[in-house]
């Protein structure tokens, strides 16, 4: 294990986050390779895993480069040379010295999130900190490398040509000033010189980046916090149904509810179809069984000779089936 990292001690770019979902496995195993095995610098890595889903991501890593990856406990104190892996259904957050272990409030529908991440570390080390975005479908940190460039860090983004699944990288790329749009294969030479370069400390960390950090890691959010962030909308959290707070920097509109959920505009979009799908295949469940009940009805309605009751039921129990087919083929042939 290397170095801990001592607050204030150092004063290069020291503190790397990545962030990545759908191929960014395969973008890691070709990154780590190309870094040193005493490299003076932490790497924290967020990859969307369902809650509950086994990363199998540390011992991927363990087998691709010279450096430790592992799943750290809450409190663990910062060490160079490592690579620490969010688990599954916790947020992974970096404090100054120290890393936190969170369950606290999904962001962009995931836990772990990018953002979360990204944000954390801006707040503890501003200039000093390098945010990575690689392959992944929506838009997941793309907020929390605003931040971090907000707070004086450096940004990097996988080229989107290459991604496998592009969608985050080009989110970013579209939202944020990034310095660096390279090739996983470029990225160690990239990063080697960067980390070679002093930086100042001197950082003013944004009020409303600090308090989304610190949601983060509580938890706590209420009307006055997000309202401190932006303007009430008339839209609900697809998580709890609370109303949602709209805030923006730059061209990027963000969605925050009082308990602490978070939404781009896109995650949001997104969770609203799956809402709706939802709402549908229950709606036909409820006619199908409408329907059996009908006929039941009916059978017993005609055993007991009862025709004008027989026929009622079987109406309704035709009309039913109708409606159900008919939101079938609604959720068949909807368009993506």
């Amino acid at each position: 294990m290397g170095p801990q990292i001592n607050a204030g001690e150092l004063q290069r770019r020291d503190i790397i986050v990545v962030g990545g979902s759908a191929g960014s496995t395969d973008a890691l195993a070709a990154l780590l390779p190309q870094l040193p095995p005493d490299i003076p610098a932490a790497l924290f890595v967020v990859s969307h895993l369902m809650p509950d889903a086994k990363s199998h991501l540390v011992d991927a890593l363990n087998t691709v480069g010279p450096l430790v990856a592992k799943i750290p406990e809450d409190g663990e104190e910062i060490a160079h040379g490592i690579v620490y892996v969010a688990p599954s259904d916790r947020h992974l957050l970096v404090k100054r010295g120290s890393i936190r272990i969170t369950r606290g409030p999904r962001e962009n529908r995931w836990r772990p999130a990018v953002d979360p991440l990204f944000r954390s570390a801006a707040v503890a080390y501003g200039p000093r900190v390098i945010g990575i975005v690689l392959s992944g479908m929506l838009d997941d940190g793309t907020a929390g490398l605003d931040a971090i460039k907000r707070c004086g860090g450096t940004a990097i983004v996988q080229d989107p040509e290459e991604a496998a699944f592009p969608d985050m990288p080009r989110s970013a790329l579209a939202n944020v000033e990034v310095d660096h749009k390279v090739a996983v294969s470029e990225m160690g030479p990239v990063l080697q010189t960067l980390m070679q370069a002093p930086v100042s400390e001197s950082s003013r960390t944004p009020r409303d980046v600090e308090v989304e950090a610190r949601i983060a890691e509580t938890g706590y959010s209420d009307e006055h916090i997000t309202g401190s962030l932006g303007e009430l909308t008339d839209l609900s959290c697809a998580e709890c149904g609370g109303p949602l707070w709209r805030s923006k920097s730059g061209d990027l509109s963000r969605y925050r509810c009082r308990v602490g959920h978070a939404y781009t505009a896109s995650s949001l979009l997104s969770a609203g179809g799956e809402a709706i799908e939802s709402s549908i295949w229950a709606a036909v469940r409820m006619f199908d069984q409408r329907a059996n009940i009908l006929t039941t009805m009916a059978e017993k309605d005609r055993e007991a000779r009862q025709s004008r009751m027989r026929e009622h039921h079987a109406q309704l129990a035709s009309e039913a089936r109708e409606h159900a087919n008919a939101l079938r083929r609604l959720l068949m042939t909807e368009k993506q």
